[in-house]
């Protein structure tokens, strides 16, 4: 685990007991804080009670305490522990901003935080991949993996890559990262911050904690982005801040896990990254070809007959689904779930590459209407029936994606059991 004595003698209070803030009550505990914490959850918080004072900090006397430790899932844009922490006179922080805090105490090492829209996970993925086939100590966390704050430290010379939502920058006030990544933007969660420009402007503070002479990269697929690169770039000079460029990166081809225009942006974003901690061409490009990706995201399943299987369950929404489609030219494309919206008008660009849809779950009645008029779809409702149907259609050389543009609670309590259950039908193929 991680702690440090710079929390001995002070006081926290934690809102939710979840993975990274049952975490952070440990670390703070072991470092010699006094911890008040509390979830809605009894099981949570009985997991807590021999290290923490179990109330709860809306009802407690929080004159003087360090900081308020908000687990990322609080909308502190509508919470009243947001009204509370003002009164008290007592920062907002989260498990990052106390990983922050230790760091001083933490062998030497470095820091990467990658934020954007779309494409974190994959992007971190492949950075931590990068680093660990270099044989540097790295670690991966944030909004990926296991929690910072349960992670043994790294040896001196260690990395650690984050990847960090809007919610985990709100919460953290003091990461400055030796290298830090926007890649890109497009409005998302704003039920969260007060309209999209809230939302940029969130993403937006990665840069202002860092230091003049860290690095700072940038996608360059939106306005939006690009925008916060020239004001970066004003700010701090071209010498530490950087497009990431993907007209001059050749070999995409043999990166069977790194398919589509957006993988390329995604490996642009990369590759700027580890090359400012002195990673060379070298030592990056046999791990392109290497890397597997993410479970559910893009994820290659299996080939029979010469058709390619691909799970990509963790789009949930439109704009995830839209890159995946783009990646292949001749996709039967298993689409539905539970919709979180009414139309699919941002996979649209990418229609060409269908050679027939198969509609799934909730959504699937409203997507086949949509659908209809631009190619061939077949009503099938459950997954299997989709599969089965699309494997004794498909041709060599097509594809066969999960790639859902929904949530999937409608038939699957999460979309890795939705992806699970996708390869489980693909492997039971005769």
């Amino acid at each position: 685990m991680i702690t440090s004595p710079v929390f001995a003698n002070c006081k926290f209070a934690l809102l939710g007991l979840a993975r990274s803030g049952l975490a952070a009550a440990q670390s703070l505990h072991v470092g010699g804080a006094h911890v008040l914490a509390w979830d809605q959850n009894e099981a949570a918080r009985n997991q807590a009670a021999e290290i923490a004072t179990i109330a709860d900090p809306l009802e407690a006397d929080l004159a003087g305490y360090d900081g308020i430790v908000v687990s990322p899932g609080v909308p502190i844009n509508s919470h009243p522990i947001a009204d509370k922490a003002r009164e008290s006179g007592v920062p907002l922080i989260g498990d990052i901003e106390l990983f922050s805090m230790a760091r001083a105490n933490l062998p030497a090492h470095r820091v990467i935080g990658i934020t954007g829209t779309n494409g974190k996970s994959t992007t971190t993925a492949l950075v931590h991949h990068i680093l660990k086939s270099a044989a540097l100590p790295v670690r991966m966390a944030g909004n990926i993996g296991l929690p910072i704050l349960s992670q043994a430290p790294l040896p001196a010379g260690g990395v650690y890559v984050l990847e960090l939502s809007s919610y985990q920058i709100d919460l953290t006030h003091s990461l400055a990262c030796e290298a830090a990544a926007l890649i890109n933007l497009s409005p998302d969660h704003l039920n969260r911050y007060d309209g999209y420009e809230g939302y940029v402007a969130s993403k937006a503070r990665l840069f202002d904690m860092q230091m003049a002479k860290q690095h700072s990269v940038f996608g360059q697929g939106d306005a939006d982005t690009l925008r916060i690169y020239e004001t970066v770039l004003a700010k701090r000079g071209a010498g530490v801040v950087q497009l990431a460029e993907t007209a001059k990166l050749e070999g995409q081809q043999d990166w069977p896990s790194l398919q589509g225009p957006h993988n390329l942006q995604n490996v642009a974003v990369a590759i700027a990254l580890v090359e400012s901690l002195g990673i060379r061409e070298s030592q990056w490009r046999p791990a392109l070809k290497s890397f597997r990706g993410l479970e559910h995201r893009m994820e290659i399943v299996a080939e029979r007959n010469g058709v390619l299987f691909v799970n990509d369950s963790k789009a949930t929404n439109p704009a995830s689904t839209a890159p995946a489609l783009a990646a292949y030219p001749r996709v039967h494309w298993i689409v539905g779930g539970l919709p979180k919206g009414e139309d699919l008008n941002e996979c649209a660009p990418n229609f060409g590459h269908v050679v027939k849809a198969y509609t799934i779950g909730e959504a699937g009645p409203l997507f086949a209407t949509l659908l209809e008029p631009h190619m061939p779809v077949e009503r099938c409702e459950m997954m299997g029936s989709a599969v089965h149907s699309a494997a004794s259609q498909a041709l060599p050389g097509d594809v066969i994606m999960l790639s859902p543009a929904c949530a999937s609670f409608d038939q699957f309590k999460d979309f890795e059991a939705r992806g699970d259950a996708f390869k489980a039908i693909v492997e039971a193929l005769s």
